[in-house]
């Protein structure tokens, strides 16, 4: 009988039950991006090894899943081998290529073998393959009007030019049709000139134009590091800014991108990503798992805290579902929490839920609240290390003050050390305010931790 097969065996290298814990954690995202338009910017470095066919699976899957795809595609080495194969010299300035006639027609062969290979790529649908029975319908135009950069410095980059305009309302119109725009960084001027583009700052002008709500580039780096090389999982456009005006050394090629990236950030593209193109499944990784594996960079930060709404009750519950049945806290049902929604403060990320606590002010002697319940601290696991709960904690504090409590008190079985190590200190059931004495579960045995504000 089927029920009687082990239940280890795997799809790919997961077992039954994190496969299913897997999809059932990505639902929430697959709901949230259906219909959202996503801008995809790589170089042309992605055809040169094994890493272009799964990344073209990955974008059919994307785009089964009902999301907007924009895919902006750069042609430099491929280029570079033309413009070798032809006997010409490459011409850099500042790290912009000098297109003059000739060079242009290696743009235009090179740009043109590159897009058809994308093509083919996005065009596959054979059987046994992730992209079985898939038809992706890919599309382009010209969406973009260009200018010269003109002479800079005394070089004139004659065919080298900058972007103009895009025609957001054609591209939209293509994304309405389910269409996978394919953008090869080719403009022309109203005078009929072809120009030569840079891939990044086309990526960055669709991104803006269509208010796309995601603008991904895949690059030779994991993410962003800080001065001590450590990947960031999350900024601000303010942070990475700081990072590039104190000149901290990032990938060469995400050093290219980032100026531009800050400027889409802070012209109303949702979110900022940067992945590494050769990691297998990155991007599945980064936008249907809560931890991601590369760095994304929003115009606020990403983590945030708030006070609970009744809307928030349901989030609640699942957060602190596993801590009751080991017995860390006391169970709540939904009809106690909703009464008490308005003491519970959440750390949202990214419109998830992964921490909560609660403050329970107790009245004094004299009419006046005195002492204050540190109650249902809880973070997600994958969290625990991020320092969250500290967060959570300072929260409770600043709102104890403001309330002019003068003490807060814990009353836990299992996490008595943490707080101890947070300027706690263990006291006896006398400790408590008389009508949370009254209440006290001399079974559960709780100890009693205080701390004078």
């Amino acid at each position: 009988m089927a029920a009687a097969q082990s239940s280890e065996t795997s799809a790919g290298d997961l077992p039954d039950s994190a496969l299913v814990a897997w999809v059932r954690q990505a639902a929430p995202y697959i709901h949230a991006f259906r219909g959202r338009t996503f801008v995809f910017a790589f170089g042309g470095e992605v055809l040169q090894g094994n890493v272009a066919q799964a990344l073209a699976q990955d974008f059919n899957l994307l785009a089964s899943l009902g999301i907007r795809l924009v895919l902006v595609h750069g042609s430099r080495p491929q280029i570079d081998a033309e413009v070798q194969r032809r006997g010409l010299k490459a011409s850099f300035h500042k790290g912009l290529r000098v297109t003059d006639a000739e060079t242009l027609e290696c743009v235009k062969s090179a740009m043109g073998v590159a897009r058809i290979e994308i093509e083919a790529l996005l065009s596959q649908g054979l059987p046994n393959t992730p992209m079985a029975g898939a038809w992706m319908r890919v599309t382009g135009g010209n969406f973009i009007t260009a200018k010269p950069v003109g002479v800079l410095g005394g070089i004139d980059y004659q065919y080298t030019g900058a972007v103009r305009k895009i025609n957001a309302d054609e591209i939209k119109a293509d994304l309405d049709q389910q269409n996978v725009v394919l953008i090869t960084p080719l403009g022309v001027s109203p005078t009929g000139e072809i120009f030569n583009l840079a891939w990044e700052e086309v990526a960055e002008a669709v991104a803006v134009a269509v208010q796309a709500d995601k603008l991904i580039y895949l690059c030779a780096a994991s993410g962003v590091i800080d001065k001590k090389g450590k990947l960031l999982d999350a900024v601000t456009a303010d942070q990475v800014e700081k990072l590039l005006s104190r000149r901290i050394k990032q990938a060469p090629e995400l050093a290219r991108v980032l100026p531009g990236a800050v400027r889409a950030c802070r012209s109303g593209v949702g979110r900022v990503h940067f992945l590494d193109r050769y990691a297998d499944g990155a991007m599945l990784m980064e936008f249907f798992t809560r931890q991601g594996v590369g760095t994304v960079m929003t115009h606020a930060p990403l983590v945030s805290l708030r006070e609970a709404t009744v809307d928030d009750v349901g989030a609640i519950l699942a957060l602190i579902a596993p801590l009751e049945a080991d017995g860390t806290l006391v169970k709540r049902g939904r009809e106690r929490l909703e009464m008490e929604v308005n003491r519970f403060s959440l750390l949202d990320h990214d419109g998830v839920i992964i921490g909560c606590v609660a403050l329970y002010p107790f009245t004094g002697s004299k009419g006046k609240e005195k002492s204050g319940e540190v109650a249902c601290l809880a973070v997600m696991p994958e969290y625990r290390r991020s320092g969250f709960g500290d967060q959570l904690l300072q929260h409770v504090e600043n709102r104890a003050s403001k309330l002019k409590l003068k003490h807060l008190f814990v009353l836990t079985t299992r996490t008595a050390h943490w707080f101890i190590e947070r300027d706690f200190a263990e006291a006896g059931v006398d400790a408590l305010p008389d009508a949370k004495r009254e209440l006290y579960n001399y079974q559960r045995r709780s100890k009693v931790l205080t701390k004078t504000l």
